[in-house]
């Protein structure tokens, strides 16, 4: 386990910059109205040190952020046949901000395939009310749980 104080960095059990360059689903825990936790699954981008989503007036999540903005978010694997098992969980604070096409456009083609084409329409096209979220983590804790599997050539 490591645990640092702010974004990702290279001295983790395993290159954090490529685990969150996967195409992962992250679950990110907010404050509702009634002040209990919710978790949401969200595809996202991992730039400039910070997690990105889209949002919109849609989503009751960005209701959430802008009354009270920490967040959890995690991020993990748990491939039995190569019994892998890694984890980055982050806590920090989200804020929604305007919405950048480009950067939804990097972030989905991670999740679609470069050709947008063939993705479908809901992708191609943004909501007039389309924001993103930025979290900036200030804290996280890296693990990697993963297993070796015994021989099977062992006397």
């Amino acid at each position: 386990m490591t645990d640092i104080p702010g974004s990702p960095r290279q001295d983790h059990p395993f290159d954090v910059d490529a685990f969150l360059a996967r195409p992962l689903v992250a679950r990110v825990a907010t404050t509702n109205t009634s002040g209990e936790p919710t978790v949401r699954p969200v595809w996202f981008l991992w730039e400039q040190g910070c997690l990105w989503w889209i949002t919109g007036e849609y989503a009751v999540m960005a209701k959430h952020l802008e009354r009270d903005p920490r967040t959890a978010v995690v991020v993990d694997t748990c491939d039995l046949e190569r019994m892998e098992f890694l984890q980055v969980v982050m806590r920090g604070r989200a804020e929604v901000v305007p919405f950048d096409p480009v950067l939804a456009r990097r972030k989905l083609s991670r999740y679609l395939g470069a050709d947008e084409a063939a993705w479908h329409p809901d992708f191609r096209h943004y909501a007039d009310d389309a924001r993103l979220v930025r979290f900036r983590p200030e804290r996280t804790v890296v693990k990697d749980l993963s297993k070796t599997m015994p021989s099977m050539n062992r006397p």
